[in-house]
């Protein structure tokens, strides 16, 4: 099967679509081009929120450094590793270590935890710790961990830097540093959230330009969802977009952009977030896998823990059980094996068949 080139224009009417009968022409299509490309196995990854401790101030994050209402923690590495071997117990290809930006946390500590984790567990390591510096995204890299998550959150970079600010002295330029993870060796994941304030059709356009542009291997998108201890969360109607161009933090709205990140991106692996899943409790993660997903995260950090990473309130939480039986429910197939992304093969593919030449 063959899919056209999906215009400007194009993603722009989607968004605006409110036809239910229309918007299952998209559903459907999404539905095809992720089942051509990466098929029907959604693969299950195994996600540990290791350190909730943040240097940053942005204005969306519960975690964010002047939230003080929040219990802080940072996990240590034997429970890391019990993690990990209950990741491999529950068959997972993947786990996926993900903190605020911590410094308390060590550059050799995070390589040493690779290097265990790829010596006891057949699992492939990703890491999602926000914005590093080069020589450590080398170090980890170099210690066996594969895959590296970093959304740059909206395209729009005037509401970017109002919303994450940068730290005093530096800057961090997210879409320069998604290059350099490809250049690295990382299997390079991004992705945006869907209804922040002031959030505009033109920029949502944008943002799936972007998808297309960066050639992603992994695209995360969830709706935006308010937490009252953030600025954007107390102060969300004043920084609104006009009326008619504020772009709705829907489940429905989401699932567009999960439908057009599957068309403009065919082979990405793309999850049906905890986000989705927590603002359509009944059918949310069925909804984004219907509509272009084949991937699923699953909380496996000790309780105590879960319940202080706090981006979003009263986040979603359902059991390995739980969430083969929704899978399975809508006839899907739960994947084995690491789960690399068809998109991230085709490319190392195609630069071997280069070096040969």
């Amino acid at each position: 099967m063959r899919h056209a080139y999906i215009t400007q224009d194009e993603i722009r009417a989607w968004l605006k679509e409110d036809d239910e009968a229309r918007l299952e022409d998209l559903w459907r299509r999404a539905d095809a081009v992720r089942r051509e490309h990466v098929g029907d196995d959604v693969h299950l990854r195994g996600l540990v929120e290791f350190s909730n401790r943040c240097v940053r101030q942005c204005a969306y994050c519960g975690l964010r450094a002047g939230n003080r209402k929040l219990v802080r923690y940072r996990m240590s590495e034997a429970e890391i590793m019990d993690c990990a071997r209950q990741a491999m117990a529950c068959g997972y290809g993947t786990v996926v270590l993900q903190s605020g930006e911590d410094p308390g946390i060590e550059t050799d500590w995070i390589a040493a935890l690779i290097r265990r984790i790829r010596s006891e567990t057949p699992l492939v390591v990703t890491l999602s710790l926000g914005e590093q510096p080069e020589k450590d995204l080398s170090a980890w890299r170099e210690a066996g961990a594969d895959r590296y998550l970093l959304k740059f959150e909206t395209s729009n970079k005037r509401l970017y830097e109002r919303l994450h600010p940068p730290l005093k002295g530096k800057s961090g330029d997210r879409i320069a540093m998604l290059h350099t993870l490809r250049d690295i060796g990382y299997e390079t994941g991004s992705g945006t959230m869907v209804g922040l304030p002031g959030q505009t059709f033109e920029d949502v356009v944008e943002d799936v330009e972007l998808f297309r542009g960066l050639d992603l291997d992994m695209i995360g998108i969830g709706p935006y969802i308010p937490h009252l201890n953030t600025p954007l969360g107390r102060n969300a109607q004043r920084v609104r977009a006009c009326d008619g161009e504020q772009v709705p933090n829907t489940d429905q709205m989401t699932c567009k952009v999960v439908a057009l990140a599957r068309i403009v991106c065919p082979a990405a692996n793309i999850p049906s977030t905890t986000a989705l899943a927590t603002l359509n409790p009944t059918e949310g993660r069925e909804l984004g896998l219907m509509r272009g997903a084949n991937i699923v995260m699953i909380n496996i950090a000790p309780l105590q823990y879960r319940v202080h990473y706090e981006i979003y309130p009263s986040r979603m939480s359902e059991s390995d059980e739980a969430i083969r039986h929704r899978i399975l429910t809508i006839g899907r197939k739960i994947g084995v094996g690491r789960g690399d992304s068809p998109n991230r093969l085709r490319r190392v593919r195609s630069v071997n068949a280069a070096g040969k030449i």
